[in-house]
């Protein structure tokens, strides 16, 4: 099997990029109607954003704690180097470089959302199960890429990109949290 094999090339890139904004727009409209807001509530919010885009306001997250500025660089490095990896040809001295800073940025940032309590008044929320899994996923697919289980090390990776970055990540944008203040507030 080639290089050119294994990369999964812009096509199918953008399709799991689509897909992956689907399903997270998808999971934000269900949880503002599970927080009780009506449909026409939820959409309000998002509809209503025309013109409020701005400059993201980095003076907020100077001021966060420590815990949420060392989140935030991980995802920031993990959602770039992701980009990068999946695009990218597979199987190279680069693709094994920075999958493995990718995989440094993406246990950063699960075990320092551990330490983020903010979205439930002190406690864990049900986002911290994509840490636990994250946690859980990357040794399975380092494992799998020892092993040249191909197959097997894509989907795990593919599908922490996905999960643990895109989906995830989304919830960060909800009205009142601190990257929807950044950007929109």
């Amino acid at each position: 099997m080639s290089d050119a094999d294994l990369s999964i090339g812009p096509a199918r890139f953008i399709r799991n990029l689509v897909i992956g904004v689907a399903l997270t727009g998808g999971v934000i409209f269900a949880t503002g109607l599970a927080r009780g807001q009506n449909a026409a509530a939820v959409l309000h919010h998002f509809l209503h954003l025309k013109g409020r885009l701005h400059t993201p306001d980095l003076g907020l997250l100077a001021a966060a704690p420590i815990q949420i500025q060392v989140h935030v660089a991980a995802v920031s490095v993990a959602l770039t180097i992701g980009i990068v990896l999946m695009l990218g040809l597979k199987g190279t001295t680069v693709h094994r470089t920075l999958g493995w800073i990718w995989v440094v940025a993406m246990a950063t940032a699960a075990i320092s959302s551990l330490f983020i309590h903010r979205a439930n008044a002190g406690s864990f929320s049900f986002l911290h199960l994509f840490a636990g899994w994250t946690l859980i996923a990357l040794p399975m697919g380092v494992s799998a890429a020892r092993k040249h289980n191909v197959r097997l090390h894509g989907r795990t990776m593919t599908g922490m990109f996905v999960g643990g970055l895109l989906i995830a990540g989304a919830f960060a944008f909800l009205p009142g949290r601190l990257m929807w203040q950044m950007m929109f507030g």
